[in-house]
């Protein structure tokens, strides 16, 4: 114990260059400011050259292990010489081992993600308990599927991978230690795991693209700074003084108790850790030891206050450890004033002048530009396949089977090469037509499953449904079994984002960066890096759609690199909000067969509930008054331009036949493709058509679309191929325009008057039956966006109400620290609250929430924070979004009340045919901080679309039609409003007019607990005891201020 008046020496035994770093020097400064302490630097010299019986005695000591450090000679040290040990030693080895690490966080009940571990004894070893495949990796039976995360178990080695899905084009990403502003690598070829080595296997988790790495000081101290995710884009963000960004964020209670435990736990009480979240959940993956925060002064006068206080109870007990009013170190600073807030304003003139701030953005977006979608059907015999079929269905004769993976559809591509005869026989009577349509078939399936160059389920998938069985005898001769002799195959593929669609989105994501944040511009950028904006990006299950989020979000966040890391990282599926028409089926089958008769049998459109001042509510509306004769034009044009490819398919199939290879037509590989935004120059210049497509499967594309359409036979025309034709036509037009098919754009013309009238009437003849098929299709997505409006309500109300009270009682205080505490945990509560603000425990339940800490924070207004909900879809969810917008006061319930969208607009959606790719509805919400909190005008709400591609180049011959043209892109429409300037409709109209449409918060599902959550969270009275109980001096109180 110190004597009256003798200061307490503290020995700091680390390697200098760890004594030198600015937040070990400002710490041992304050400290030493305090008057008490007599910080002692033992030196490289002393630590690695003397012996410890010639070291400097000291009452507490500071020592923690680095590069070169010798942990065991200090080991030797503290036994000698028994100082009060900051950091103990022994602990400090396991901390080189992650294996070691982890088990020590399960036996201390802290959760950490699902894990497995392989150990080799010497490279390359084989082990009989170790299963890789082309998507996952089985260890023990404990199977991982990609994304999976590989670790060494050396806690030094920071060499760690990331396995992608084929599914998202997968390809590894290499994290390491930051090498200039890089702290990571994505490599695409690269699909096998490493076997040279002991290594780790952790569920990947998706984290948004942000990681929390957390600062102990004490167990009653915690501090927590977020940062940009290296498996994002593995850029790192620097400031003007080059030091990586980082800002402070907001702790639970719950991962308040988890820095606690790891403190105790590895008895390190100045101690860093990895924090990752995710559904709602939070998982430690990584305990570092010794860590100081950087930049922060506010932490540095923390860190010493509480130090002192630890230092003091353990070797001067009699002495006060309350800080006093003003730290010594800050006796001659002057007060900073204090920033005041900066408004974002709308940017919008209206009623609600310029008090406003942007509260939330939620956009619905269609894909980008896409290759026609394509299916081939075929029924089969040949026993090979029947036999493929067998092999992946478990051997049940009556189950259908899906292939996608690459080791499937490489069988599948074996065994149709051999299938598919050599030459092509000719017609000799129509006997053998059945014969020869088969053998095309086959031939069209190998094409498509060789085109690419490797294989990936999120481009091409097959399915292999049994049609008819016989009994036969078992192989045994002990009874009978069934047995398919026939099976439909069915191959879907295509429908694959292009170059141009990449370009598409990724330059709407800088558009909106740029433009749908008013007051902002690039300062979004700011806004989301210091976690006062809070993004989440949704897509349906389709690649095109995916993908398309992914460019979007490279766009949108300046990020740089391949698309499968952003896409792992930060786009969530979500197929039962975003996909399908089952909900509609009926009615949709209903309104095409209605189409279909006005169309053929030329019924008059504009008899049924039209009128002059509001010609969108007829029947039928859109479609051309000569839509019968038009049909006989397009057959006849589709027919003109497929005969052109197929001698084009002629003269490449000639060629194939003469060569034994495979690989006459340049290669194309779409994972490559997908990191382009560019065209394959080559391909053009050689005359062959963009992209993966050959002449083949062009011609196949073509003949479809031509037998389709007509049926000779019955003399029927099938309208549903309308769309099918107008985008083959489309795509052709802009990606192939080089092959100059006669005909094309006459084709094209044709089939847009027919494609205008038709898509949109899919949807719903007339207003109410749109109502009602827009309604079934997005009513779980009306649901979510209700969900997000409200959640964002309550808490700036929430927010607004903490700031009036804090402003009511703004005197000075003594308990500032303590002060600043309640309205961290009041400021975190409010977000909180927002969440269930739906009576419901789901959606953003499981939306991993990042808040800046105002306490820490060195920005304007820390609490200002925007919400950002971004839905990715396909066109009929566009479709069936809008129409509800635009329809939704015909709804019985909602007579009297007017349309949420003024009627110029309504014209223009009239006059609006097509919502192309990329096209698009956003919802701003604003809040008015000048109205009171409980007046509906306090947050009003700002709705816009936009058509999407803008086709006009394709008409032109400008030279900016030919650039265009050359570039094969075509640039997306601006935003239009859809109320006048001036009106826009309350969030209290919003809910109203939506609710009846929308699925309750209610019958959202409950959150899906992650596969390697364990349920430490609760934690038994024993268990906890024992935590606290390891040292009897943390059973004193909490350290003042020093909880977060």
């Amino acid at each position: 114990m110190a004597a009256a008046g003798k200061k307490i020496t503290v020995g700091v035994c680390v390697m200098e260059k760890k004594v030198h770093s600015s937040p070990m020097g400002q710490i041992l400064d304050r400290l030493e400011a305090f008057g008490e302490f007599e910080i002692i630097i033992f030196g490289d010299n002393v630590i690695l050259e003397d012996p410890i019986e010639s070291w400097p005695i000291c009452d507490c000591l500071i020592a923690f292990c680095s590069n070169g450090y010798p942990l065991d000679k200090a080991e030797a040290y503290v036994a000698l010489r028994m100082p009060f040990l900051v950091n103990e030693l022994e602990q400090q080895h396991l901390l080189h081992d992650r294996r070691k690490v982890y088990e020590h966080l399960e036996m201390f009940g802290i959760p950490v993600p699902r894990y497995a571990l392989v150990n080799r004894e010497v490279p390359h070893q084989e082990l009989d308990y170790f299963v890789e495949e082309e998507d996952f990796v089985e260890v023990h039976g404990d199977r991982f599927w990609k994304p999976f995360v590989e670790k060494p178990i050396d806690g030094d080695n920071h060499s760690i991978m990331i396995y992608y899905p084929s599914s998202a084009g997968g390809g590894m990403k290499e994290l390491f230690r930051k090498i200039g502003n890089r702290s990571s690598e994505f490599h695409p070829e690269v699909r096998r795991v490493r076997r040279e080595g002991s290594y780790i296997y952790e569920e990947f988790m998706p984290t948004g693209g942000t990681d929390v790495k957390v600062y102990t000081v004490g167990p009653e101290y915690a501090h927590a700074e977020a940062r940009k995710s290296p498996v994002v884009d593995g850029v790192v963000m620097r400031n003007p003084d080059g030091k990586e960004v980082r800002y402070p964020v907001l702790l639970t209670p719950a991962e308040k108790q988890m820095a606690r435990e790891v403190c105790i736990a590895f008895r390190q009480m100045v101690c860093g850790f990895d924090l990752l979240r995710c559904e709602g959940r939070s998982y430690v993956c990584d305990v570092n030891g010794w860590s100081f925060v950087k930049n922060s002064h506010k932490y540095y006068d923390d860190a010493a206050c509480v130090l002192r206080k630890m230092l003091l109870e353990a070797k001067a007990p009699h002495l006060s450890s309350t800080i006093p009013p003003i730290l010594p170190w800050k006796v001659n600073e002057s007060v900073q004033p204090s920033e005041g807030l900066t408004r974002q304003g709308s940017g919008i003139i209206g009623t609600f002048g310029q008090a406003e701030e942007l509260r939330c953005v939620i956009a619905v977006i269609r894909h980008g530009d896409r290759t026609p979608k394509q299916k081939v059907k075929l029924k089969v015999t040949e026993e090979k396949l029947l036999n493929l079929m067998l092999k992946y269905n478990g051997g049940r004769p009556r189950s259908e089977t899906k292939l996608k993976s690459a080791v499937q559809l490489q069988d599948l591509l074996d065994a149709t090469r051999m299938l598919v005869p050599r030459t092509r026989p000719g017609r000799e009577s129509d006997s053998e037509a059945e014969d020869i349509e088969h053998a095309e078939k086959l031939r069209q399936v190998k094409a498509v499953l060789e085109e690419g160059g490797h294989f990936s389920g999120i481009y091409r998938k097959v399915q292999l449904k049994p049609l008819k069985w016989i009994k036969v005898v078992k192989s045994d001769g002990e009874g009978e079994q069934e047995r398919p002799v026939e099976a439909l195959m069915v191959l879907k593929y295509g429908g694959v984002l292009t170059h141009a669609g990449r370009k598409q989105a990724e330059e709407l994501g800088r558009f909106f960066r740029n433009n749908i944040y008013p007051g902002e511009g690039t300062g979004l950028l700011r806004l989301h890096s210091t976690y006062r904006h809070d993004l989440k990006i949704y897509s349906s299950d389709e690649g095109r759609v995916q993908m398309s989020a992914a460019a979007f979000a490279k766009g949108l966040l300046d990020l740089e690199g391949q698309l499968t890391p952003i896409l792992v990282s930060l786009v969530s599926k979500d197929s039962s909000m975003l996909d399908g028409l089952d909900n509609a089926s009926i009615e949709m089958e209903e309104a095409k067969a209605m189409l279909n008769e006005i169309i053929t049998a030329g019924v008059s459109k504009g008899s049924c509930n039209g009128s002059s001042e509001l010609p969108w509510m007829a029947d039928g509306v859109g479609l051309p008054p000569n839509a019968s004769e038009l049909l006989p034009e397009l057959v006849k044009l589709t027919r003109k331009v497929t005969e052109q490819v197929k001698l084009l398919a002629k003269d490449e199939d000639e060629e194939l036949i003469e060569t034994t290879g495979y690989n006459l037509i340049l290669p194309y590989d779409q994972a490559k493709a997908l990191g382009k935004t560019n065209i394959d120059v080559d391909r053009i210049a050689a005359g062959l058509p963009c992209g993966s497509e050959g002449f083949l499967l062009m011609f196949a594309r073509w003949r479809k679309l031509e037998r389709d359409l007509y049926n000779e036979r019955k003399e029927r025309f099938d309208i549903t191929q309308i769309p099918d034709v107008y985008d083959s036509c489309k795509y052709d037009l802009l990606h192939n325009a080089h092959l100059n098919l006669e005909g094309l754009y006459d084709l094209f013309k044709v089939a847009q008057l027919l494609a205008d009238g038709v898509i949109p009437n899919e949807y719903g003849i007339n207003p109410r039956q749109k109502l009602k098929i827009g309604s079934k299709i997005a009513r779980r997505l009306l649901g979510k966006i209700l969900i997000d409006l409200r959640n964002t309500r309550e808490e700036a109300m929430c927010i607004a109400g903490l700031k009036s009270r804090q402003e009511q009682s703004s005197q000075p205080s003594e308990t500032e620290w303590d002060d600043q505490e309640c309205w961290n945990d009041e400021f975190r509560r409010c977000s909180a609250t927002s969440e269930k603000s739906m009576e419901q425990d789901d959606e953003d339940d499981r939306e991993s929430q990042y808040r800046l800490d105002p306490k820490y924070a060195n920005v304007k207004s820390p609490e200002r924070h925007v919400r950002t909900r971004l839905y990715f879809t396909s066109e009929s969810h566009i479709h069936s979004l809008m129409n509800v917008l635009r329809y939704c006061n015909l709804d019985e319930s909602l007579q009297g009340e007017d349309s949420l969208i003024f009627h110029n607009a309504l014209e223009r959606l009239y006059r609006t045919k097509e919502l192309d790719y990329m096209s698009y509805i956003v919802l701003r919400m604003f809040e008015n901080t000048e109205v009171a909190l409980e007046d509906p005008k306090r947050f009003r709400i700002e709705m816009a679309f936009s058509r999407g591609a803008d086709l006009s180049p394709l008409e032109k011959n400008d030279s900016e039609a030919t650039s265009l043209h050359q570039e094969h892109t075509l640039p997306i429409m601006g935003p239009e409003r859809l109320q006048e300037v001036g009106y826009y409709p309350t969030l209290e109209k919003m809910e109203r007019m939506i609710r009846p449409f929308a699925m309750p918060a209610e019958d959202f599902p409950p959150p899906a607990t992650p596969q390697g959550f364990s349920g430490y969270f609760s934690k038994s009275a024993a268990v906890l005891e024992r935590l606290v109980n390891l040292w009897p001096f943390y059973k004193q109180g909490n350290v003042h201020g020093g909880k977060k």
